[in-house]
């Protein structure tokens, strides 16, 4: 049976990862959108441990075929399928143990090429973790700030088409920035540890030591970035700061909150109970006028006037604390990008 070290696993081409681990722990985080091919269901595997502490391996074995017999077939296809779309094949468990080692052992005297990931996701966790602590010691952020609206995410997404190195927290917590961040996402968050894989992922992969980032608070949305990435997010690297008038900040929250959602009556209902959240901050005649401005369609006046009145005093402190190595206008979005990529280029070429 071949084994595999995380580190080699990872630089590995065309690779494919098989997760028998159960849905649930692929489902909390697996690695690089492993292949989930559970070998026992939840309650099957929380039996068969319960057995084997209780009565020993080799009961706990016995259940484990009775569980696992009748999936041999499908695991066989899987594995055979995996292994001809993609020169490697790893499989893991959750320590590299019995599930991992079972597969691998069955479909090796099957001719089928896989290796079994030594010390399973556990080690691929330690190796995250271990690689958000010190990584930053050789990469730097260069930073986008602005208020809301002016484009941030819109940036970074277009300096992913130009395959610009980039990190976007937000789409990865599944949650933009603003009070209403939830609605433009209609997935579930995901779990801290796979936030930390997907941030993990980014930095591995990047191209170049000089990576975009939006700024962000130490928590965003159901997750907190990691200690490491938020302190280089703040103190060091580069900070841009992009500008664009109110009108185009409105246009685009428009757009983002209201035009393209799916369901846009359920979405202004939904709107609605966000601003009712607001009345003892802000009012309940102040809330009254922006109910109103939402209920008669006048949904820009109401965007103008939430990000004069409250959204830009508040948030305009953590615009202002920092020095900015450039001011990037992105009324015009074309040219926005382009001087942030010549300030990427810049920057890679005095390193």
């Amino acid at each position: 049976m071949k084994t595999i070290k995380i580190e080699d696993a990872l630089k590995l081409e065309n690779v494919v990862f098989i997760d028998v681990r159960t849905e649930s722990e692929h489902e909390e985080d697996n690695i690089l959108d492993a292949f989930s091919m559970p070998l026992f269901k939840d309650n099957e595997h929380n039996e068969v441990g319960t057995i084997y502490k209780m009565q020993g391996k080799h009961e706990a074995i016995k259940i484990g075929f009775d569980y696992v017999g009748y999936k041999l077939k499908d695991i066989y296809l899987n594995v055979l399928e995996a292994a001809k779309n993609h020169d490697n094949v790893v499989v893991y468990c959750a320590r590299g143990g019995m599930r991992s080692g079972s597969v691998v052992n069955l479909v090796s005297s099957l001719g089928i090429n896989v290796y079994q990931l030594e010390g399973g996701y556990k080690a691929y966790r330690n190796y995250v973790l271990d690689y958000l602590r010190n990584i930053m010691n050789t990469k730097e952020f260069i930073v986008v700030h602005g208020l809301t609206g002016v484009g941030k995410t819109d940036l970074l997404k277009m300096l992913e088409e130009n395959n610009i190195d980039n990190i976007d927290l937000e789409g990865i917590a599944k949650n933009s920035g603003s009070t209403f961040g939830f609605i433009t996402f209609d997935q579930k968050p995901p779990s801290q540890k796979k936030f930390e894989t997907k941030i993990f992922e980014e930095l591995f992969y990047s191209n170049s030591d000089y990576i975009f980032i939006e700024s962000e608070s130490k928590r965003v949305g159901h997750v907190c970035v990691p200690n490491e990435i938020y302190d280089a997010i703040i103190r060091d690297g580069h900070h841009i700061l992009l500008e664009c008038s109110t009108e185009n900040r409105v246009k685009r929250l428009c757009r983002d909150y209201i035009h393209n959602q799916k369901n846009k009556e359920e979405n202004i209902q939904t709107l609605k109970d966000c601003i009712n959240k607001f009345r003892k901050r802000l009012g309940h005649k102040r809330v009254d006028k922006y109910i109103n401005l939402l209920d008669e369609g006048k949904y820009e006046e109401l965007v103008e006037r939430y990000l004069v009145e409250y959204y830009d005093p508040l948030y305009m402190h953590s615009v202002d604390k920092y020095k900015y190595n450039q001011v990037i206008n992105f009324d015009d979005m074309t040219k926005g990008l382009n001087e942030s990529i010549k300030y990427h280029e810049k920057a890679k070429k005095e390193q």
